[in-house]
């Protein structure tokens, strides 16, 4: 059974469980005469609870530590002699891997019965022409090492997941024997049940948390290893980009960061201030009827697609643009520019600027208005000098927002300014970000292990660090702000 499978079954137990709790609860309380503690319903809710929570986390620490621990037995087994030259033992894992996924896939058809798998050894003539049949093609670098680790590997998986699917049921029945039985009218099962509830809770606002550790770890032990094998000074010092996966790279972070903030600085010179008037005006003066249209009609630019924009840039802008302003002008030739990806990109972020900063701006109360105007202040007097500071901190946010999309955004981009990495400053010619390079590093049949690979996550890590500095510098004009109006 699979994992869905098994989630569905203990879920269905879990109702189950709350039916049958809820149920026995009544029938205890009947017979022995006396008043529940808590609600019927409570003592269903602490059934189906340890029914499904103790199970559920079983499976889920079984499935992350499975792999690895399959992985790391299989691993050092392998002799070093299957290992090709200059390649690592992660990548004979990678074909150890997608073999033993193929020879499932084959059994699952039934081109190959069990027992004849058993039987396959150094032949690969058959072997590859019947993985071949379900997609998994098998390169001629491939020894019967591999094959038969490939084997025992899923050998060893089949074992494994068949123990996880009992010790999960086993648990997940354990528990709801264990939860009825302990049933009776004086259980207070509203304050089990509520602690159960608190608990999850408490779990669920940590993933946020531990999710960023685990961003921030993977992203900084793979530069580490990065940094080892290329010098950080060339990295963040070096003014090329050249990765060359056959030696001789120059991995130069500046062109990349240059490109980045000049796209994110075009896309948040248009967007900043048409969002912010945008607000303004659907806050103070739209009438109703007016706002209840426009506003909806210029969220639906969140909604749209960035292939979408992409399309835009590459199909719309970025041609026109070049025939009438870049052309004419003598700056450029090319339809991929800064200024294609900045004004598509600028359009994408006006939406979220004009309503986060809608929402903020009506969030200011209707009496600081009031004593503005009775003080003798006009409307336009009002916005600048009492509601724009109040609702300062949020505005800022806003822009924040803008800005981490701007910075993070990659299809716009990749098809609205090309690829080139450059330090340039005619917004006409073609330039590329940070994202992009992430993207296009860790694409293809490339190995892991090499400074051409890894350095995509020294770009993360730098871009991590660059967006953290820009949301201290907003929580510092805040602050500062926010003091000078108080």
């Amino acid at each position: 059974m699979t994992p869905s499978v098994i989630v569905l079954i203990v879920l269905g137990l879990a109702v189950a469980g709350y039916f049958l709790g809820r149920q026995r609860a009544l029938k205890t309380s009947m017979r022995d005469g006396l008043k529940l503690h808590s609600l019927p319903a409570y003592h269903g809710q602490t059934v189906a609870l340890f029914v499904a929570v103790p199970a559920l986390f079983l499976l889920g620490a079984w499935l992350f530590l499975q792999p690895v621990l399959i992985e790391g037995s299989i691993s050092g087994k392998i002799p070093d002699s299957a290992v090709p030259d200059g390649g690592a033992r992660s990548l004979v894992m990678v074909d150890v891997r997608r073999i033993a996924d193929g020879l499932n896939l084959v059994i699952a058809q039934g081109n190959v019965s069990e027992d004849e798998l058993t039987d396959m050894r150094a032949d690969f003539t058959n072997v590859r022409a019947r993985l071949a049949s379900v997609g998994v093609a098998l390169g001629s670098d491939v020894s019967p090492v591999v094959f038969e680790a490939a084997k025992e590997y899923r050998s060893i998986e089949r074992t494994t997941s068949f123990i996880r699917n009992i010790a999960v049921l086993v648990t997940a029945l354990g528990f709801a024997l264990w939860s009825l039985r302990r049933i009776q009218p004086r259980l207070r099962a509203r304050n089990i049940s509520e602690t159960f509830v608190t608990a999850l809770l408490m779990g669920s606002s940590l993933v946020a948390i531990l999710t960023t550790v685990g961003i921030v770890g993977s992203l900084l032990f793979e530069s580490i290893e990065f940094f080892k094998m290329y010098p950080a000074a060339d990295f963040f010092l070096s003014t090329t980009w050249n990765p060359q996966f056959r030696g001789g790279s120059d991995l130069g972070f500046l062109p990349l960061l240059w490109g980045t903030i000049y796209v994110s600085f075009v896309a948040l010179a248009l967007a900043v201030p048409v969002g912010l008037m945008i607000a303004i005006y659907l806050a103070e003066y739209a009438g109703s009827s007016l706002r209840s249209f426009a506003k909806p009609a210029i969220e639906v630019l969140a909604g749209i697609p960035t292939i979408v924009y992409g399309l835009f840039a590459l199909i719309t802008v970025g041609p026109f643009l070049r025939d009438w302003i870049a052309q004419p002008l003598g700056l450029g030739t090319s339809s991929s520019s800064v200024m294609t990806a900045g004004l598509v990109m600028g359009i994408m972020l006006i939406p979220f600027i004009s309503s986060l900063s809608d929402d903020i701006i009506n969030a200011v109360p209707q009496a600081m208005r009031d004593g503005s105007y009775g003080l003798g202040a006009t409307k336009s007097e009002t916005i600048k000098q009492v509601i724009l500071p109040a609702a300062l901190p949020g505005i800022v946010g806003a822009f924040l927002l803008a800005a981490s999309r701007a910075i993070g955004e990659t299809m716009i981009v990749v098809m609205g300014a090309g690829a080139s990495a450059r330090l340039d400053m005619n917004p006409f010619e073609a330039m590329t970000t940070i994202t992009v390079k992430i993207v296009s590093q860790l694409t293809g049949d490339t190995e892991f292990a090499s400074p051409e690979t890894l350095v995509a996550f020294a770009l993360g890590l730098t871009l991590f660090v660059f967006t953290l500095c820009l949301n201290i510098l907003a929580l510092y004009i805040v602050r500062k702000y926010r003091e000078q109006y108080e």
